[in-house]
């Protein structure tokens, strides 16, 4: 699958989970106008504010799915994780309103503005469930499309699922007489979010610090089966792992002719590309072997 392709897959991915994130919330916000619960409204303005990341992931991909230019000779790729980055600021967001909310609650102890029904509790079931849904189908595309932005986008479909839960907790319990558990509830739901959120931006950190993708030593014994190279060193690694870019130094024969040691880089280049996934670029150096020329 080209890169044209797969921006193009995840493009109608998020357009279809855009959809389903304003279903859900038109659905909190309606039951919990009928119910007079301003928790349930709260989490429908929520859900709202979780399609802004899909429309910031649509903007993202339409660029990152640009061909590589001149002033972008390695392409655009970063900027899903730039996006991702936006994601992760989302998922901070709503924990301070959670927070926030949970405060409110905790210090005044006023709860009489719900008015739960049968109906409440089943229509924040169905968000739920529908939630859990986006959530797993999001995952399992990001995964088969190599899409960090899907994924990170996953992690936040899921934070809308601990809230909901965290929502009805609190619902059961103040109708059985322990008004506290919901504020509570809420707080250690806030420790899962944020955990989600670090999570996200040490991933994309990665990819946007140039941190190492694979492991050298590996690289190392695939190079060094390489017939005709005595020698590797200066190995390095950087970007996602859909997008992997490595740079290299051999050493051959100082006896071997220019054409000859050129044709031992494609095949250490040819090998790489076989033995690793998601490889975008190898760039290997010859060099004489010291050791011969003493």
């Amino acid at each position: 699958m080209d890169e044209q392709e797969k921006y193009g897959k995840v493009t109608w991915v998020l357009v279809y989970i855009f959809f389903l994130n304003i279903a859900v919330a038109l659905i909190k916000l309606f039951f919990g106008l009928l119910a007079g619960s301003i928790s349930m409204i709260a989490d429908s303005f929520h859900s709202f504010f979780d399609s802004t990341s899909n429309i910031i992931g649509l903007v993202a991909i339409r660029i990152a799915s640009k061909p590589p230019d001149q002033d972008h000779p390695y392409g655009h790729s970063k900027y899903e994780n730039f996006a991702t980055i936006a994601i992760a600021s989302l998922i901070f967001l709503a924990s301070i309103e959670i927070i926030r909310g949970a405060g409110q609650r905790l210090f005044s102890g006023d709860y009489s503005t719900l008015n739960i029904s049968a109906i409440t509790f089943m229509a924040m079931i169905v968000t739920v469930v529908i939630n859990y849904l986006v959530a797993r189908y999001e995952k399992r595309k990001g995964v088969e499309l190599s899409s960090p932005f899907l994924e990170a986008d996953a992690m936040h479909t899921r934070t809308d699922i601990y809230v909901s839960i965290s929502v009805l907790f609190g619902f059961l319990m103040v109708k059985m007489g322990y008004p506290i558990f919901d504020p509570a509830v809420a707080i250690f739901i806030v420790v899962l979010i944020v955990k989600m959120g670090y999570g996200i931006i040490k991933q994309s950190s990665v990819v946007l610090c140039d941190m190492s993708t694979l492991d050298e030593a590996k690289i190392y014994a695939v190079v060094l089966a390489v017939k005709g190279v005595e020698g590797c060193h200066k190995i390095r690694t950087r970007g996602s792992e859909s997008n992997i870019y490595i740079d290299l130094h051999i050493k051959v024969n100082p006896d071997v002719p220019i054409k000859d040691a050129h044709e031992i880089s494609h095949k250490v280049v040819d090998e790489i590309k076989r033995s690793f996934n998601g490889i975008k670029d190898v760039i290997v150096h010859a060099e004489p072997n010291e050791r011969r020329l003493k």
